[in-house]
């Protein structure tokens, strides 16, 4: 029935059943500026795939999917924001860009989760090579560069955290409960065997029986892990104390065994059942979530990211000297400056920066801490600078100069959009669990985070543009 208006309006035709004559295309359903393109333009003309390609050594088996095909899809996913295998799954299906880059096809979720799984060392690597091409493309001056850390959440909830003397009171409470289900399994088995015959076949472990056995496993894990941790902690302090006192190899080794011996876990030592290897962290919001520490540093010329890292320690401190090393490594060349905040201040760090100095010539601006709310804002220092500063002042006294003003000031501009634009349009948690599983996620959204950079600065010229130039 076609429904009347108040007047005679002639509507343009709208006929859902119409049979198309000619096949459609789905080129032309997709903008030639779309995101798609550019990523499919990207993997089939300019990265290197050799890496996923190589790691199939097994000629037998069923037909795998192209790698090329697999690397666009979890591309423009983690690019826009979709990231789980069975939102891609389905993405392939419903979304005209994603099913013009699978070419029709739609993987299996199962079969995304296993590639990124297998390749990720491969995929994490992507992030060279998106920074390569945005130095091509010019987006990269190294003049200044700005480090900082942000909280990403783990694929975990930190009520699955139990204390050591928590998991010691469960482990006894579920091994109460296993041995009970066992030997009501046996009983059963019993009256089973008496009605049926002893050649009637099981359906295996009842559920709770194999809930708990997996429950009892795992905290059985995590408490190995705070035993090992304590162990490492006791001897390490030993060795330093019998150095420190002058003591010999053999004295110092026998001092460190016994204290490993002897240690044993605080009761209120933690560890996730979940994913052990995350830690409970304070987030920007003020709450405590199960997290990773990820840092990044950042070119303040297009907000490239020029160095990523991810580790489960929540001081940002220990992560200075490594990154610098790595925006070297990664792009042949030291930057200029770097700016960091005061959690990167120590001693071990201010020393680190003053050899970098000396080799490399970058230059660091860190912040050495906050002043009280009593405290009067110190002049702007001039002249020459005075003797017998220790690091730590001549640092401060650089930061309050009227350049280290200029210069600190432009730290949160060039760094914490760049988080802000991933934990907006990507996700700023990880959905593979330890620390390695989630250190290569992070580098690939790293990655992604550049590309799309790299797209908008191109513009409707593409790669096309970096195809010529080079």
């Amino acid at each position: 029935m076609v429904e009347r208006g108040p007047v005679d309006k002639t509507f343009r035709p709208f006929r859902p059943d119409q049979i198309f004559l000619v096949p459609p295309s789905l080129d032309e359903w997709l903008p030639q500026e779309h995101l798609a393109r550019f990523i499919a333009d990207l993997v089939d003309e300019h990265l290197d795939l050799s890496a996923f390609y190589a790691d199939y050594t097994e000629g037998r088996g069923a037909p795998p999917f192209d790698p090329r095909l697999m690397v666009r899809v979890l591309l423009l996913g983690y690019t826009t924001g979709i990231r789980s295998s069975r939102k891609l799954e389905a993405a392939c299906w419903n979304q005209v860009a994603f099913g013009w880059l699978a070419g029709g096809q739609a993987p299996a979720y199962r079969a995304i989760a296993k590639f990124r799984k297998r390749h990720l060392s491969a995929l994490g690597h992507l992030f060279v090579q998106a920074l390569e091409l945005c130095q091509a493309a010019g987006m990269v001056s190294l003049g200044t560069v700005a480090l900082d850390g942000t909280k990403v959440r783990a694929n975990a909830s930190r009520r699955k955290a139990m204390s050591y003397a928590r998991m010691t009171e469960k482990q006894k409470i579920l091994a109460d409960e296993v041995s009970a289900l066992l030997a009501e399994a046996e009983r059963i088995d019993k009256d089973e065997d008496a009605r049926f015959g002893k050649d009637n076949s099981g359906q295996g472990l009842p559920a709770e029986l194999a809930r708990r056995e997996t429950r009892l496993a795992k905290i059985g894990e995590a408490k190995a892990a705070l035993e090992a941790e304590a162990r490492q902690r006791a001897a390490a302090q030993a060795a330093e104390r019998a150095r420190a006192a002058g003591a010999d190899e053999d004295t110092l080794a026998e001092r460190s065994s016994a204290a490993a011996d002897r240690a044993v876990p605080k009761p209120t030592a933690l560890r996730n059942v979940t994913d052990p290897e995350s830690r409970i962290m304070k987030t920007a919001d003020g709450s405590f979530a199960q997290c990773f520490n990820a840092a990044a540093v950042v070119d303040a010329a297009h907000q490239v990211i020029v160095a990523s890292h991810l580790n489960n320690c929540a001081a940002d401190s220990q992560a200075l000297t490594a990154m610098t090393e790595q925006v070297s490594t990664n792009t042949g060349k030291a930057p200029k400056q770097l700016l960091a905040d005061a959690g990167y201040c120590s001693q071990a760090n201010l020393t680190a920066a003053a050899e970098i100095t000396e080799k490399t010539g970058t230059q660091f601006l860190i912040a050495t801490g906050r002043l009280g709310h009593d405290e009067i804002v110190p002049a702007a220092p001039r002249g020459r600078i005075p003797n017998g500063l220790t690091l730590k002042q001549r640092m401060a006294r650089k930061r309050r100069t009227q350049p280290g003003q200029a210069a600190y000031a432009r730290r949160k501009a060039i760094v914490e959009p760049v988080f802000g634009q991933i934990a907006t349009l990507q996700g700023k948690h990880v959905l593979l669990r330890g620390l390695d599983n989630a250190r290569g996620e992070w580098k690939l959204l790293a990655a992604c985070h550049n590309l799309r950079k790299l797209h908008g600065h191109l513009g409707t010229d593409g790669l096309g543009s970096l195809r010529t130039a080079t």
